[in-house]
């Protein structure tokens, strides 16, 4: 269904005057007639007839007044007909008998949009809030545009190594053609939400937590070294193309993805955490190791050019084993002072 923009009927203030005057004319009639009729006058009863109806219905064009606020919408159906829908601020006078259509305006999401102004949770329900503070609470029927962001539950997914890791995303959205939001879906709150999953869930199965050899994570064939630590602007990109994707259909722009939070799962967390300590201290005697033969080169060079020692084979072999011993060992040296012959 294809939107369509009322722009004709920002002429509130006018019919307020119209409506007023003709209820003013229907309360003088009234009065008017009663007067008639105490003096005896028979033009005194069509005017207290009319003045009576009009005082009953009077009343029903005012329910066609409608205030928009920046960044708020009106769907309107007549008798189940869709007629237009309301996007720009300002007041409008409608036909009373339109009513505003918004399948959404109950639900609920972990997002701005949804949490009130005296600071309760919006994803409390509704009845347990209006049953707390005893009050009639009046669910508007409009349709915000605004930017907003949904910060969906963080979910335990499984990676492409099968490693279960935990992951949570925030969306920013919006809503742009509010006929296909309203119509085309049952509720696009909700509809937003499991489309975030599924897509949540689609994208992370590519991926592993961490680099990991001969996976292709772009699926052109050729190994990369795509992880969702280390490629997370590339995830969050997928991630929203995946779900823009889905909802186009429901009137909704996905201006952006982010992930909020990113861990193993509890279950592997501390064997995973094992792991990594285990090969940064690999790498850390690597470098090491590394350090020390290139300072023990240099001793021996050093040395050789100088004159300072004539080392045989074996004394090279262990001056090589204990400057090595002491280069690479955990704990400081302690070294023996040998005060006879170098031999």
């Amino acid at each position: 269904m294809d939107e369509k923009i009322l722009t004709t009927r920002k002429n509130g203030l006018a019919m307020v005057v119209v409506w007023g005057a003709l209820y003013l004319v229907g309360l003088a009639a009234l009065v008017l007639g009663g007067v008639k009729m105490d003096a005896g006058q028979s033009v005194g009863i069509p005017l207290l007839t009319i003045g009576v109806v009009w005082f009953c219905i009077g009343w029903i064009p005012f329910l066609g007044f409608k205030l928009l606020n920046p960044g708020e919408a009106l769907v309107l159906t007549l008798f189940g007909r869709y007629i237009g829908s309301l996007k720009e601020a300002g007041f409008y006078w409608v036909n009373p008998f339109c009513t505003a259509v918004n399948p959404a305006a109950k639900t609920k999401l972990s997002q701005s949009g949804d949490i009130d102004s005296s600071g309760k949770h919006a994803g409390i329900p509704m009845s347990v809030q209006a049953g707390a503070s005893a009050s009639v609470e009046i669910v508007s029927k409009k349709v915000s545009t605004k930017v907003m962001t949904l910060n969906n539950n963080r979910q335990k997914i499984n990676d492409c190594l099968g490693n279960p890791v935990e992951i949570g995303i925030a969306v920013i959205w919006r809503v742009v053609d509010t006929a296909r939001a309203v119509f085309a879906v049952d509720n696009y709150k909700e509809y937003l939400s499991l489309q975030c999953d599924a897509a949540l869930r689609n994208i992370v199965r590519i991926y592993p937590y961490d680099v990991a050899p001969n996976i292709d994570t772009t699926g052109d064939g050729v190994a990369d070294e795509g992880s969702l630590r280390g490629s997370s602007d590339v995830v969050a990109a997928r991630i929203r193309d995946e779900i823009q994707s889905k909802v186009e259909q429901a009137g909704l722009e996905i201006i952006e993805a982010r992930i909020t939070y990113l861990a193993y799962a509890p279950e592997i967390a501390a064997v995973m955490l094992q792991r990594q300590q285990a090969s940064a201290i690999i790498d850390a005697r690597k470098m090491i190791v590394d350090g020390a033969v290139g300072m023990v080169e240099m001793a021996l060079q050093r040395l050789a050019e100088g004159g300072t020692v004539e080392l045989d084979e074996e004394r090279r072999a262990a001056m090589v084993s204990n400057l090595l011993v002491v280069l690479c060992g955990n704990r400081d040296a302690q070294p023996v002072v040998n005060s006879g012959s170098l031999y």
